[in-house]
């Protein structure tokens, strides 16, 4: 009988633990997401020095030279043209202004186009994520591919687009978003590629910006590709009909 009752207590005892550590990890992700959000208010508010894939590049590329830094240079919207605006949108998320923050058919059509690449063995990869799930990427997460990354993105696509008005979402994403090999953000593009502002941006020039988006850093090093110069004329036909913030 004793026996037993030593085994009956050590069940009870394993299943607090389980429970105590259950509960532990449930806070402790709770608590996280709460600074998630409490860092998105702060970000409504303040403009970011640099962002998580920012300082994931820089570790990378310092690896190779430790003195070299980024290329980026903050600018308020109102001083970035309103032909990349359109562009951007255009190219990355053409519904923009009417979602929510996330768009699950644009998820599940890039899920099953990329179990088709998969499956024969093709490594063109489509992403399906919206430009407010770009900016929760750049800003907070990395350029790495998990189900659980992915899943964080999302949390956090709902929480500024709570937060955030599009405008404010279009103008972090424009400053942080990458277009080359240590380039972040319209400024630094523009100077990088073109030798002028974000505020002088032509329209062809904005569209070419828009197309590398996908594979910035590539396309730094192959700006004449044939595929690039025809999505360019895509892009300056269709930047007309989208809507800006």
């Amino acid at each position: 009988m004793a026996t037993r009752s030593s085994r009956g207590g050590s069940g009870r005892n394993w299943f607090r633990i389980t429970t105590g550590l259950l509960m532990a990890l449930i806070c402790a992700i709770l608590l996280y997401q709460f600074w998630l959000f409490a860092q998105v208010v702060w970000y409504n508010y303040r403009d970011p020095g640099s962002s998580a894939v920012m300082r994931e590049e820089l570790s990378r590329l310092r690896k190779d030279d430790p003195a070299i830094e980024l290329k980026h240079e903050w600018v308020p919207y109102d001083q970035i043209n309103r032909t990349l605006k359109r562009a951007v949108i255009a190219s990355e998320d053409s519904n923009f202004t009417g979602h929510d923050g996330v768009e699950w058919d644009a998820i599940r059509k890039a899920w099953e186009y990329n179990q088709k690449q998969e499956e024969a063995g093709r490594s063109k990869m489509r992403g399906g994520s919206t430009i407010t799930q770009q900016l929760a990427k750049n800003l907070f997460l990395s350029g790495s591919r998990s189900y659980l990354r992915k899943g964080q993105e999302l949390v956090l696509a709902y929480m500024i687009e709570h937060v955030m008005s599009k405008e404010r979402i279009l103008e972090l994403y424009l400053n942080v978003a990458e277009w080359g090999v240590g380039v972040f953000g319209a400024q630094a593009a523009a100077r990088h590629y073109f030798n002028t502002t974000a505020a002088n941006l032509g329209a062809s020039q904005s569209a070419r910006l828009a197309a590398m988006l996908p594979n910035p850093r590539f396309y730094d090093k192959h700006r004449r590709s044939n595929y690039l110069n025809s999505r360019v004329g895509v892009l300056t036909r269709r930047m007309q009909m989208v809507d800006i913030p």
